[in-house]
């Protein structure tokens, strides 16, 4: 599988979330404590970092205040008790409906770079700032050297349900790359296939690229990725080789952005639990 190239193009994006990404191998993801509940009012706790080694928090933490939480209804709650650390960002989600709730961070935009007379690189928006799409025409020289300007997008998801499983928060919102599942995110078991499609601006994304990592890796001498890629239709599929947390991360480029770009991307982070038969 091709590496992963999009991690330096949404790096700008990423740290208004407060992440900070300085290498491929970093990969920011939510980790619920559990993601099938029952009783009345349960709550989750959620861990929420970005790490060399997957949900073990080595790197840093990601900021809480761009996460958003969606109920059943399609309501957002609030967060509670969020902490953040050096490594690694807390907080608790009250789940005082049944039903599947959506938990994540979103962002996209224009992201420009290009090289000066003397060579040296710029990019647009700079680290650490979120930019707007109508600065771009006076933030970007017009006559910029080895201009590459992409549309891109990132999402960062996980799921939890409380009781019966629904569907109103897996609903597509047509912008970016987003994940449409066939099999629901919290209906997982190991030995069994699960569906799921990947969509690009509310169409297929066709032969997007797909790694799925179970989580301990840490004490483990392989990642033991699994590398799918999504049809024509945009769907892949999966089969669980054992219980357990799971890390996923897609990836789409295509040349089918709107000027002034001239490449669209995307990339789709989720993190599922799959549970024994």
């Amino acid at each position: 599988m091709k590496k992963m190239t999009l991690a330096r193009v949404l790096l700008a994006g990423l740290m208004t979330a407060g992440v900070a990404m300085q290498a491929e191998a970093h990969r920011a993801w939510i980790l619920p404590s559990s993601t099938v509940l029952s009783g009345d009012d349960p709550y989750v706790t959620f861990d929420a970092a970005v790490s060399n080694t997957i949900f073990f928090p080595d790197h840093v933490a990601m900021g809480v205040e761009t996460v958003t939480a969606t109920a059943p209804n399609g309501e957002k709650i609030a967060l509670e008790n969020a902490s953040r650390g050096k490594y690694r960002t807390t907080f608790d989600l009250q789940l005082k409906e049944e039903g599947t709730y959506k938990i994540g961070v979103a962002s996209s935009g224009l992201r420009a770079m290009w090289k000066d007379d003397e060579g040296k690189r710029h990019m647009w928006p700079g680290r650490g700032q979120q930019a707007n799409d109508a600065d771009f025409a006076t933030a970007v020289p017009k006559n910029a050297k080895e201009l590459r300007v992409s549309q891109s997008s990132r999402r960062i998801e996980t799921f939890v349900t409380a009781g019966a499983p629904s569907d109103a928060v897996l609903k597509p919102q047509g912008i970016g790359l987003e994940l449409q599942p066939i099999t629901h995110p919290n209906d997982l078991y190991a030995g069994e296939v699960a569906k799921f499609k990947l969509l690009i601006d509310g169409e297929p994304a066709k032969n997007a690229e797909v790694v799925l990592i179970p989580g301990g890796s840490r004490y483990r001498d392989s990642q033991n990725e699994i590398e799918v890629t999504a049809d024509n239709a945009g769907q892949f599929s999966v089969t669980w080789p054992s219980a357990g947390q799971y890390f996923m991360e897609a990836e789409y480029e295509d040349g089918k952005a709107k000027a002034p770009a001239t490449v669209r991307s995307g990339t789709y982070t989720a993190t599922f639990e799959v549970l024994p038969m």
